[in-house]
């Protein structure tokens, strides 16, 4: 018998059989690891079976590669964020994104220490969209598609950097943009650790990783589109802070 406990985060829910719940999860020796839960949809662990909860997980199964099977303890369940538009938005996209990009069973001790902190910061942290933002740019690095926004890419200089390659990821000072800036991605301050961010730089910020996400990491998963909760949480930012 194969068995393994951590703490976890729940990702996604899919029911399994009339009671039973199949879940996915995320910790940090295990990485995403999905297993069921007996009786996961039924009065009793139904409401703690959520995406976002933080639950206590014991796994056993026959084998190492077999489904398994999780029994659970409540931690923290983020119940929280459920009166909050934004910021339900803001957890559906996070486990949707982990759910969508993270190779099975593969450690993450970073990315999920990142990923717990920004879901606490939901319910407590007016600034949490920006936290995000970096999030975003964290789990590109994580993925193994890091952008460069240190220095210029064409001259090297630290200074007056304004703008990001959508081809290459890397940094370009306003000077050595030139013409080509039309084409180039805005970098807003923010994202070089400058301040304060503007809701103008924050949707900046989200289309230069957004990009990244689309044209970098979609591929290398087989161009399987984005999830929606992205798009969403993107679109309900804009009518909460635009309109």
């Amino acid at each position: 018998m194969i068995e393994w406990s951590e703490e976890g985060v729940i990702l996604a829910v899919r029911r399994h059989g009339e009671a039973n719940a199949v879940i996915e999860t995320l910790t940090a020796d295990h990485g995403r690891h999905a297993g069921v839960v007996r009786g996961g949809t039924g009065r009793r662990l139904g409401p703690l079976i959520q995406p976002g909860a933080q639950l206590m997980l014991a796994w056993r199964a026959r084998l190492e590669d077999h489904l398994g099977a999780f029994t659970v303890e409540p931690v923290r369940s983020r119940a929280g964020v459920l009166g909050d538009p934004l910021a339900l938005a803001g957890l559906s996209s996070i486990t949707a994104l982990l759910s969508h990009v993270l190779p099975e069973r593969e450690a993450q001790p970073l990315l999920y220490a990142q990923s717990v902190d920004l879901l606490d910061r939901l319910e407590v942290d007016a600034d949490w969209p920006l936290a995000y933002l970096f999030w975003e740019l964290s789990l590109l690095e994580q993925m193994g598609f890091g952008l460069d926004l240190s220095v210029c890419a064409v001259s090297a200089t630290r200074e007056d950097l304004a703008y990001v390659s959508p081809r290459t990821g890397r940094a370009v000072s306003r000077d050595a943009a030139g013409d080509w800036a039309p084409k180039l991605l805005p970098l807003p301050p923010c994202l070089l650790g400058q301040g304060p961010a503007s809701v103008a730089e924050l949707l900046q910020g989200l289309a230069i990783t957004g990009h990244f996400l689309e044209t970098w990491l979609a591929p290398a998963l087989g161009d399987r589109a984005l999830p929606p909760a992205r798009a969403r949480l993107i679109a309900r930012m804009e009518r909460q802070f635009l309109t």
